[in-house]
């Protein structure tokens, strides 16, 4: 029988004690000496802060700020007005339309074709799963452009894949599924992650109960593991959404300027890239700030969707 800690103890010394009963193979630790450790713990974090989170809290407001200050002083670059005139221009109303549209609909595809590939990965040990699971992760760290010209070598109308799409009537070289193709490339990753963190989360004893109680496979998966899973894969989608409105250089490779609802815009990184490089500094701050702001606005939005979603789940 494992006494329960003493209240002299300090916290540190209850974590070492239960870590220490973990490690010689005990199962059962009396819920007192756990509540004990936590009242410790929180009497011990309510107190006077140690070197150590003074010094990270520090660190982590450097890392804050870098993030914080170049976006803030972009949005804050150009007066109201500017910016509503700016979202009237057509050239970037339609520019910004264009790329919400894009990776929206890139986010689709990657539901329907990465969550299966999670949940697999999530469910079975097999030789060269790692491997697998590598390649997944190989578009975060491949260069854009690269990674642009590849797709061109599979999807272009000269290769059999390109042709086999080009006799149903679906182009990708200068066309808006060029564009998704190339969001959907360098963004999956963060899904299939995500729904696989999900999956994994789910005990598959839930699963094998269903199936003894007579339902499919197919049932235990909508009923049981995809609602338990969502969050994370309502996570990974908004991730891989954001990440594909911000591609530059694969969607350059592809798809520069598209016909789109009788105009013939760009994404937005691109139209960033345009104004800058065409009219300089000054011309390029109203679209930047407006190609920040909206997405933005967007992400917070859909974060704030998932992460409410995991509270309740967690009340």
């Amino acid at each position: 029988m494992i006494s329960p800690i003493q209240n002299k103890g300090s916290p540190r010394e209850g974590i070492l004690v239960i870590q220490e009963i973990e490690k010689k193979g005990v199962v059962s630790i009396p819920n007192l000496c756990l509540e004990q450790v936590k009242k410790m713990s929180k009497i011990h974090l309510r107190g006077k802060p140690d070197g150590t989170t003074i010094v990270f809290v520090v660190l982590g407001a450097l890392m804050l700020l870098f993030i914080i200050l170049p976006l803030f002083k972009s949005v804050i670059s150009s007066s109201p007005g500017t910016l509503w005139d700016t979202l009237l221009d057509e050239e970037v109303y339609y520019s910004i339309l264009l790329t919400i549209y894009a990776a929206f609909i890139a986010t689709l595809l990657g539901i329907l074709l990465g969550v299966p590939l999670a949940y697999f990965l999530a469910r079975h040990e097999f030789r060269g799963k790692g491997i697998i699971e590598g390649l997944i992760d190989v578009p975060i760290v491949v260069p854009h452009s690269a990674a642009g010209i590849a797709l061109l070598f599979v999807f272009g109308q000269n290769f059999f894949m390109g042709r086999l799409f080009h006799s149903i009537g679906i182009t990708f070289f200068g066309s808006i599924a060029g564009i998704i193709i190339a969001m959907m490339f360098v963004s999956i990753p963060f899904l299939v992650d995500s729904a696989k963190e999900g999956f994994n989360s789910v005990d598959p004893k839930l699963e094998k109960v269903a199936r003894t109680l007579g339902a499919s496979s197919w049932r235990s998966f909508f009923y049981i593991s995809l609602p338990l899973a969502w969050k994370s894969i309502f996570s990974g989608s908004v991730m891989m959404w954001a990440r594909g409105m911000s591609e530059f250089g694969a969607v350059l490779m592809i798809a520069y300027h598209v016909p789109f609802l009788g105009h013939h815009p760009c994404v937005a990184p691109i139209l960033v890239a345009d104004r800058f490089t065409s009219y300089g500094w000054n011309a390029t701050l109203p679209v930047l700030a407006i190609v920040i702001l909206i997405p933005l606005i967007l992400f917070i939005v859909f974060r704030a969707i998932a992460y409410r979603g995991t509270k309740s789940g967690a009340s």
